[in-house]
């Protein structure tokens, strides 16, 4: 079976991570990404750490398997030979603030003008319209504005969330457009334009967070603890924390069962709702007993009674998980000679008849794909 994306051109305009994130996942999906690069600088990420024999590892987890060719808009050559790319592309994409594309003759406006059946995707820090569309925006600043910062950490000491969360969202809600925009298409013969801003697909992974705020009261941090189930959260054993969580009223018999905790019953506890209400208490009786014992000894317990749980692993831990191995999650990206040199994540879409595979293509070097791409523009 052919890949589903087979087929599938893509020029990306994009750089750093939201937009590149977004045409990685396609890429996985056999869709063929050519990055369009500044000539001389390229990506910016390309310099980004961790830096590995001058050569970034950030930069290759999201760029492999792409190609890249280096053009000067300015230049009429080069706008020539992007133009005949244009032409011959399914979908472009671009993380610019809203304008930048313009200034160039690269808008939607324009190029659907040319070719209706062009699809172009948009991601940037606001989106394309509102009253703060052309301020710049990084993850950083959108998990500050979008209310994930505030919910994360202690009380009164908000946290940038380990990841780059809102940078992810955005090019995953940018992917899912696309894919939506290329089905569309099949049955219309015309491209749609994708509009993502960072700052929406933040808001649209707060989903507790805002109903419960239009209900109210509105959501505090509440560090590990998980705001509308309980118990659900860190409790220490005694050589340190790890995670349980008894999501239904049976789980949290088993749970009452392996800690022998006489709970089921009483009336604090007697339902979900109850033990929300009785959280921090409910937290203080676990601990005196899971104290008792260290981690291991909860865990194999509480796994062995079906009780969802797992110890808090570092990412060194993380890639050594067997589950993780079992699931090509952490893959090896290979270098222009076809050597493993850097780790990435892998994809999460397993799809049947798609290869998923313990190694992934290089990332492409700066206009390192130059010739490749004018004799795929000669083939016909």
């Amino acid at each position: 079976m052919s890949l589903p994306l087979a087929g599938v051109t893509i020029l990306d305009f994009s750089r750093i991570l939201s937009g590149p994130y977004a045409t990685v996942i396609l890429v996985d999906m056999g869709a063929s990404v050519i990055k369009i690069e500044r000539p001389g600088r390229g990506d910016g990420a390309r310099g980004m750490p961790p830096l590995k024999d001058g050569k970034s590892g950030y930069f290759a987890a999201v760029n492999r398997g792409k190609r890249s060719i280096a053009l000067d808009f300015t230049n009429p050559d080069d706008r020539a030979l992007l133009d005949r790319m244009l032409a011959r592309a399914d979908v472009v994409v671009e993380n610019f603030r809203p304008g930048v594309m313009a200034r160039h003759g690269l808008d939607w406006d324009t190029l659907s003008a040319r070719d209706p059946a062009l699809i172009y995707a948009s991601v940037s820090g606001y989106g394309q319209t509102g009253p703060d569309a052309h301020r710049p925006a990084y993850d950083a600043i959108v998990q500050a504005r979008g209310g994930l910062m505030a919910m994360t950490g202690p009380s009164r000491a908000p946290l940038r969330a380990g990841s780059s969360v809102a940078d992810l969202s955005g090019g995953m809600f940018l992917a899912h457009g696309i894919l939506a925009a290329l089905f569309d298409r099949q049955r219309t013969g015309r491209g749609r334009r994708i509009d993502v801003g960072l700052l929406d697909a933040q808001v649209a992974l707060m989903e507790q967070a805002v109903t419960q705020c239009a209900i109210g009261p509105a959501p505090q941090p509440s560090g590990s603890r998980h705001p509308a189930i309980a118990p659900s959260e860190a409790v220490e054993a005694s050589d340190g924390p790890f995670v349980i969580t008894a999501g239904t009223d049976a789980q949290f018999e088993r749970l009452c069962m392996c800690l022998e905790l006489p709970l089921a019953d009483d009336p604090r506890f007697v339902d979900n709702a109850a033990r929300l209400q009785h959280a921090r208490l409910l937290k203080r009786l676990i601990e005196a007993v899971t104290l008792g014992h260290p981690r291991t000894h909860w865990l194999a317990r509480l796994t062995a009674a079906g009780v969802p749980c797992a110890p808090i692993q570092s990412m060194e831990q993380v890639m050594k998980d067997p589950q993780l191995a079992a699931r090509n999650m952490i893959v090896d990206v290979l270098d222009r000679y076809g050597r493993a040199t850097f780790k990435a994540a892998g994809n999460p879409i397993k799809i049947s008849g798609m290869e998923d595979k313990p190694a992934r293509p290089a990332a492409p070097e700066l206009d390192g794909n130059r010739a490749d791409i004018l004799r795929w523009l000669d083939a016909d």
